[in-house]
């Protein structure tokens, strides 16, 4: 398939069921959805109760409303929405946020206000995406030297 060719199915991705729950008084607000065919992430709303508003320079911690239960062998990572750090400078602080298969709480976002203006919080705002990822176990073996590169030891700036 050429680049920027579309699929007439998904067949081509992975499906996974992921068990997901609305805690009582969201039932009104949609299931994380993807906004577009070939979107890795979903978009995540707002569960909060009334409007809320964040400064310049504060942070808050917003409800999404949801609980899951992810496979083992899979997280789910929590990002910013591209847009809203753009246009109004508002991004999430522990980005990526990560949501272990055992974690049975509530997803929360921890929402940055980094713009010029406050930003207020509507019930149902697409603030953050979640995309599930496979994990895998890291069994460190240690060594007295490691394999040379190109790059060694080169760091920030280096390229």
């Amino acid at each position: 398939m050429s680049a920027g060719a579309e699929c007439n199915s998904y067949s081509f991705m992975e499906t996974i069921n992921v068990q997901i729950r609305k805690i009582a008084g969201n039932e009104d607000l949609p299931l994380p959805e993807y906004m577009t065919r070939l979107a890795a992430g979903m978009d995540l709303f707002a569960a909060v109760a009334a409007e809320e508003t964040i400064l310049p320079g504060a942070r808050k911690k917003i409800p999404t409303g949801i609980v899951i239960s992810l496979p083992q062998g899979y997280e789910a990572q929590i990002r910013p929405r591209s847009g809203l750090a753009l246009h109004q400078g508002l991004t999430l602080l522990n980005s990526p946020g990560t949501i272990d298969a055992d974690y049975r709480g509530e997803i929360a976002l921890i929402v940055i206000n980094h713009g010029d203006a406050p930003f207020v919080v509507k019930r149902g705002a697409r603030l953050a995406q979640m995309v599930v990822q496979k994990i895998c176990r890291v069994q460190w073996v240690e060594a007295l030297q490691l394999d040379e590169t190109p790059r060694g030891e080169g760091g920030f700036g280096h390229t």
